[in-house]
């Protein structure tokens, strides 16, 4: 089993959790003394063996990790060259998103918090959120965007049941940018008793460090997989892109290996051109929302455009900062693909290698095609493409958009 930390695969962030110009805390005051806590306590625990052994053991029997390294043989003949799915869809929960949460709710423990919030989309995180509180007893409230309740009924059921209490937001879109403001505004007021576990690798800092390092679970588990599988590194990591902890969690282990592509999936809802789209990086400009400069979608006068996905984890207007620096320097390169595509892909996935995947993974999946077509993908070209979720969540949603 890997350790839980591994030596930095890069020298940022800085201090102050800078990105190149990404990153950062842009917060109320009344936070800062929070974030100092967090950090200095995430500080200790990085290098305290206690902490890592509790974690890895979690892991290992509770999460079920190591994760397979899967090789999609039919997926492999539909788009060519050798295609791995990283199966984050066995996780417990049925996501990735659990890595994080367990590691968030040690250090909540550490720092004597009684009660959790979180925000969530698709509700993988939210669920991933109820899941380790019930384990650890800590009160937890997961605010939801009524929008995402509706579609998203059955995790949001998973999340009562296990005790927690899921808050609906009515404001704004409805969605998962609505459900982080009204999380960061209780977390403002209730910062002494309460923990946010944020679930991806945005907000201030040290969020978007700390969620990249739990989750680099999945790359460093990857790494050891495929060279005991192939030989050799891949050529090519491809994940899905929201806020984009489980590609960043794909891509930090790999990222001094310069012949290893890099490339996140965006969500081009109804189309870049239609401005229907969760894609900041494809088609967004830099700017500071909910805590952290990155990548955003905003009109002219900077305000936050609404943005629009099938998937409700994608579905957010902004970015984690380091993929805004990586899509800087060039280290990362990204796309972006329709619902309509993830929703063939989707099915595609399904037939040929009796896989149910998450709307979110989908888009990874659908990206093959354009690499495909691009004549990126010849007989020898290593392909691993982070399998991020499951598909059960997405059901109603998927029967009513393909008629089945």
């Amino acid at each position: 089993m890997a350790q839980v930390f591994t030596s930095a695969a890069s020298a940022l962030p800085d201090t102050q959790g800078h990105f190149g110009p990404y990153g950062g805390r842009y917060v109320p005051e009344t936070l800062v003394p929070a974030l100092d806590q967090l950090a200095a306590e995430y500080d200790a625990a990085r290098n305290d063996a206690t902490f890592a052994a509790t974690y890895n053991n979690l892991l290992k029997n509770y999460v079920g990790r190591a994760t397979p390294l899967f090789h999609a043989e039919r997926l492999s003949q539909e788009f060519g060259g050798r295609i791995y799915l990283k199966r984050e869809d066995l996780c417990h929960t049925g996501a990735h998103k659990i890595n994080n949460a367990l590691g968030q709710i040690l250090l909540a423990v550490r720092m004597g918090k009684q009660r959790i919030i979180a925000e969530t989309g698709a509700g993988q995180h939210g669920v991933a959120t109820a899941t380790v509180c019930a384990r650890f007893g800590l009160s937890c409230d997961i605010y939801m965007g009524e929008e995402d309740v509706e579609r998203q009924a059955l995790n949001v059921a998973r999340m009562r049941l296990m005790g927690a209490r899921v808050i609906p937001v009515s404001s704004g879109t409805r969605t998962l940018k609505d459900a982080t403001n009204e999380a960061m505004r209780d977390w403002v007021t209730n910062v002494r008793t309460t923990h946010y576990i944020i679930g991806s690798v945005v907000g201030p800092h040290p969020y978007p460090m700390m969620v990249r390092d739990f989750q680099s679970v999945i790359g460093r588990e990857a790494r050891e997989q495929v060279l005991a599988q192939e030989g050799r590194l891949p050529d090519m990591l491809v994940a899905c892109v929201g806020g984009g902890s489980n590609s960043m969690g794909l891509f930090y282990p790999f990222m001094q290996d310069s012949t290893v592509q890099l490339v996140g999936v965006e969500a081009a809802g109804l189309g870049i051109s239609t401005g229907r789209h969760c894609a900041p990086l494809t088609a967004g400009s830099p700017g500071v929302f909910q805590g952290s400069a990155s990548y955003l979608i905003q009109d002219d006068d900077g305000q936050v455009a609404p943005s629009h996905s099938i998937s409700a984890g994608l579905d957010y207007p902004g970015v984690g900062p380091e993929h805004s620096w990586l899509k800087d320097s060039g280290r990362a390169e990204y796309g972006a693909v329709t619902d309509a595509e993830a929703l063939q892909a989707l099915k595609l996935t399904a037939e040929r290698e009796g896989i149910i995947v998450a709307l979110e993974t989908a888009h990874a999946v659908a990206y093959l095609d354009k690499l495909k077509q691009s004549g990126r993908i010849n007989d020898r070209t290593l392909i691993i493409v982070n399998c991020s979720g499951r598909g059960d969540k997405d059901m109603n949603t998927v029967v009513r958009e393909l008629n089945l």
